[in-house]
């Protein structure tokens, strides 16, 4: 995979160090090592960096001596990187590493420095932390090699080294690629065949660190199982293709973080970083993450690995931090960043907030320990889900029992501190091993779950299976192509790799708990994936505000329903809220504009919802209708009576001054606008929205037509007859009241053809009128078709009610002024009424209002007209003679000749 390695560019790296020119001797601890067929090397923090500023790149010493100062400025110990072009090095040129002493745990990675001039021992540089992860290798070894079933007759071997800096943890990368038996690391044409001191490396704990192991180790192909560090970066194969880890990827856990401030509702956070890759990468992931499903960060800091407790940077911080007004602040930092954070956050007395803590101090003592952080309110993180190493410990008591000899003292001037030395562990005893807590056992489980799967990987290249390994030459980058497909049990612990070389764990979620006398955590919750999935038992949080209640973290309150958010600057979280507009509503899957109604649905204003509108059409099982129906057809009944009764008298004089058999055409005509007004009534169809204006226009114009030429020829016969004798006769001769009937009714007939040809009206749902119904309708009240033919029917009454007031002084018996302008006053008033109701009204209401105006007109024009002879007919028969007619023309006469 890396032959283009060494064809394009060859590394060089010469460590020199002041004292190897003066070391005569070193000394280590031997616990650091143990011979084996197969070699492992494990890099673990056994003691803490300085915190000073480094001005050169000076090696760090790890195990410092009490009280004692190095003079390592002098030192010049010099780490020098040279890039060579093909040819000016040998593709076999020897590196051979210098020691450069003894270096130990580093925080989270970070490049401290060296001691300077006069640099005080710390005292609290021991990590027992580390300690713990030494010692968990050094028992998974021993358990594998008394094993008889995973590597029958191979012994493990390793050799462990303390890293506290970034300089240590190269030194011991550059150790572990050395040569058995020489301190040179060679760089070969094919590195493939290339053999190394270990076949592998447990560690180290930091993603910095581990991303400057696995790069030097990539070009080899040596495995690289790293137990803490979790950054996602590592994942890039392209750099890293060597690397996996046994602890999750903070993939997962941001996923996992975001998960657990939905959960709760809380979009309105403060997120605090660490300067380095874990804490800068994995706060740029969660802030994306986080925005991404709508949460705001209201503030984002990073604490700087120089920053101290209470100084200006941090007084900057905490400021911000009070400014934002956030309940919830999310850290995503280191374990010694987080430490200085909160000694900032309780000497600022920034209490009684809910503190969501990642992975690497949500457990940790380091934090719990700090005086005064019981007070700075609720605690709430992610936590590798907790397994034991079985035997870990007992195994350490034992080792503090044992007899352990001290390395020789150095004479000052020499160097005699490798990195395979720990003066603390010395002078352990039963009561004075550090304490292993629940974050120590996670991760020495995952230190243990590596070596594992280190030795799985060797059981199935070595061929144990048939009960006994076949010993021969191993390469490194065998042993990884084994490791990617282990996948076996280790005490009902699942152990295999993804795609990605992560681990297929699970997180527990975690709660603080300061219930008792000393602190304590309960585990509230889980997270599994793929895909990430969060539970968690809310019932079982003991929250510190009042009455239990979950605390809230928003920058504005949820608007009441139906109202939309208006964002206010630049977090979407802030906002005002704004009622819906009528005919929208407010949906839940997007709270900051309102969707419009459909078709068939309305709202009010400030609705969350639609309502289905209200079908508006004048049905027959209506009260209402019930009556129309009944008016309707009661006055068909009786233009039917009418008829007969007309039929019966049609030789007296009655019937014959209204008209003769002309009262038949316009009784006719009335009940044909009777029989269109039932198409009113139900859903409308095509048939009906045909005929029913059509026809009730084309009926009523007949009646009209009628009435006007019935009274203009009684003004011809009693006015025009003997003045202008020629022109009555020409209009009895041309049967002048026919034609003009016909005439008439002809051309309101063209008049409604055309309207329903050019204006065809149609069967119609209206959706404008009115917002909370669907009016079922014709379209004809609006067409010019229908204006037409009313207009046309208003100068036909205009036409009857001038013949008829010419005719008001005619005999009484022919006198039918007031019955007339009674019948067309009815018309005029029921259609501006139809017309002005038509404007307000709503649904089937204008349907009924139509009828009414309709059944008025005609009404209207059967009382004026017909019910008066009705009367006479069936109530005065004394007037229904000749002799009485006879009597009032010659009163006429006589009249008319008076004057």
């Amino acid at each position: 995979m890396f032959l283009w390695v060494t064809h394009l560019v060859c590394l060089q790296l010469t460590l020199t160090s002041c004292w190897a020119l003066s070391c005569h001797e070193t000394a280590s601890s031997p616990d650091f090592s143990l011979p084996g067929d197969y070699l492992l090397a494990g890099l673990f923090p056994l003691h803490s960096d300085c915190v000073h500023v480094r001005r050169s790149p000076h090696v760090t010493l790890c195990d410092r001596p009490v009280s004692a100062s190095w003079d390592c400025a002098a030192s010049g110990s010099v780490l020098r990187v040279c890039l060579l072009s093909p040819g000016k090095m040998s593709p076999k040129a020897p590196f051979q590493p210098q020691p450069p002493g003894c270096w130990g745990a580093g925080d989270q990675g970070r490049l401290g420095p060296s001691l300077l001039p006069g640099s005080p021992h710390r005292p609290d540089s021991f990590s027992g932390h580390g300690y713990h992860l030494f010692q968990a290798m050094r028992l998974s070894v021993e358990q594998i090699n008394n094993s008889t079933a995973l590597l029958p007759n191979v012994t493990l071997g390793y050799e462990l080294y303390d890293v506290c800096s970034e300089s240590a943890t190269i030194y011991a990368v550059l150790r572990v690629l050395s040569r058995q038996g020489t301190p040179q690391v060679e760089i070969q044409e094919n590195l493939y065949r290339y053999t190394p001191r270990a076949m592998a490396v447990i560690g180290p704990d930091s993603t910095d660190d581990a991303a400057t192991a696995a790069a030097l180790l990539s070009p080899f192909l040596v495995p690289l199982i790293s137990y803490e560090a979790s950054s996602t970066a590592l994942n890039a194969k392209r750099l890293y293709p060597s690397f996996l880890r046994t602890i999750p990827s903070d993939r997962y856990q941001v996923e996992t973080l975001v998960l657990l401030l939905q959960s709760f509702g809380w979009v309105w956070v403060s997120l605090v970083g660490s300067s380095g890759d874990y804490g800068e990468r994995g706060a740029r992931a969660l802030e994306d993450l986080a925005t991404e499903r709508g949460i705001c960060i209201a503030f984002k800091g990073i604490v700087s690995f120089s920053a101290r407790v209470g100084d200006e940077e941090m007084q900057d911080m905490m400021s911000k931090l009070a400014r934002a007004r956030t309940t919830v602040v999310v850290v995503f930092a280191s374990r010694q960043v987080a430490r200085v954070f909160f000694g900032s956050v309780i000497l600022a007395k920034l209490t009684g907030k809910v503190w969501i803590a990642s992975e690497d101090w949500a457990i940790s003592t380091h934090i719990t320990s700090m005086s005064g952080i019981r007070g700075i309110g609720m605690v709430l993180g992610v936590a590798i889900q907790q397994r034991l190493v079985p035997g870990l410990e007992e195994f350490e008591k034992a080792y503090a029992r044992g007899d352990k000899r001290a390395p020789k003292p150095c004479a000052r001037g020499s160097w005699c501190s490798t990195n395979q030395l720990c003066r603390e562990c010395q002078a352990f005893t039963a009561h004075t091993t550090p304490s292993l807590g629940a974050f120590s056992m996670s991760s020495a489980y995952n230190v243990y779950r590596a070596v594992y799967a280190v030795a799985h990987g060797l059981h199935q290249l070595l061929g144990c299976t048939s009960g006994s390994c076949s010993k021969g030459q191993v390469y490194p980058w065998q042993l990884l192509e084994q490791i990617y497909k282990v996948n076996f049990l280790l005490h009902e612990d699942a152990v295999a790799f993804d795609e990605n070389t992560d681990p297929m764990s699970n997180y527990d979620v975690i709660a603080w708990d300061w219930s008792g006398p000393t602190w304590t955590f309960r585990v509230i919750g889980s997270s599994t994936w793929a895909p990430v999935q969060l539970v968690i038992n809310k019932s079982s949080i003991r929250w510190h505000g009042k009455d239990n209640q979950v605390p809230t973290s928003v920058c504005t309150r949820d608007c009441a329903k139906g109202h939309h958010r208006v964002t206010v600057g630049f977090h979407h979280c802030c906002f005002m809220c704004v009622p819906c507009e009528a005919g929208t509503f407010l949906n839940k899957s997007d709270l900051y504009r309102c969707q419009t109604c459909g078709r068939e649905e309305w709202s009010p204003e400030a609705s969350h919802t639609c309502s289905p509108r209200t079908v508006a059409v004048l049905t027959w099982h209506e009260p209402i209708s019930w009556v129309l129906w009944a008016a309707i057809t009661l006055l068909l009944l009786l233009l039917l009576g009418t008829a007969g009764l007309f039929a019966w008298h049609l030789n007296s004089p009655v019937v014959k001054s209204a008209g003769g058999r002309l009262c038949f055409l316009m009784l006719g005509s009335l009940a044909a606008g009777s029989c269109s007004l039932y198409s009113f009534f139900g859903e409308p169809t095509l048939p009906a929205c045909l005929l029913r204006q059509a026809l009730f226009f084309l009926s009523f114009t007949i009646f009209l037509s009628c009435l006007a030429i019935r009274s203009f020829q009684l003004i011809i016969i009693f006015k025009f007859a003997t003045k202008v004798p020629t022109f009555y006769y020409a209009w009895v001769r041309n049967h002048g009241a026919g034609r003009f009937v016909m005439l008439s009714s002809s051309a309101q007939l063209l008049i409604c053809l055309t309207w329903l040809s050019v204006w065809t009206p149609l069967p119609t749902r209206e959706y404008q009128r009115f917002p909370q119904l669907v009016v079922l309708e014709c379209t004809e009240a609006s067409s010019p078709g229908f204006l037409l033919a009313f207009t046309y029917n208003g100068l036909l009454s205009v036409m009857a009610f001038a013949c008829s007031y010419l005719g008001k002084d005619l005999p009484e018996n022919y006198n039918e002024a007031k019955c007339v302008t009674f019948s067309l006053i009815l018309n005029f008033v029921s259609w501006i009424t139809f017309f002005t109701a038509g404007s307000i009204s709503q649904g089937p209401n204008l349907s009924v209002i139509n009828v009414l105006a309709g059944l008025t007109s005609l009404s209207g024009g059967f009382s004026g007209y017909f019910l008066p002879k009705c009367y006479v007919i069936l109530r005065r028969p004394d007037l229904n003679n000749t002799e009485h007619f006879q009597a009032s023309i010659q009163d006429y006469t006589s009249r008319c000749s008076s004057t």
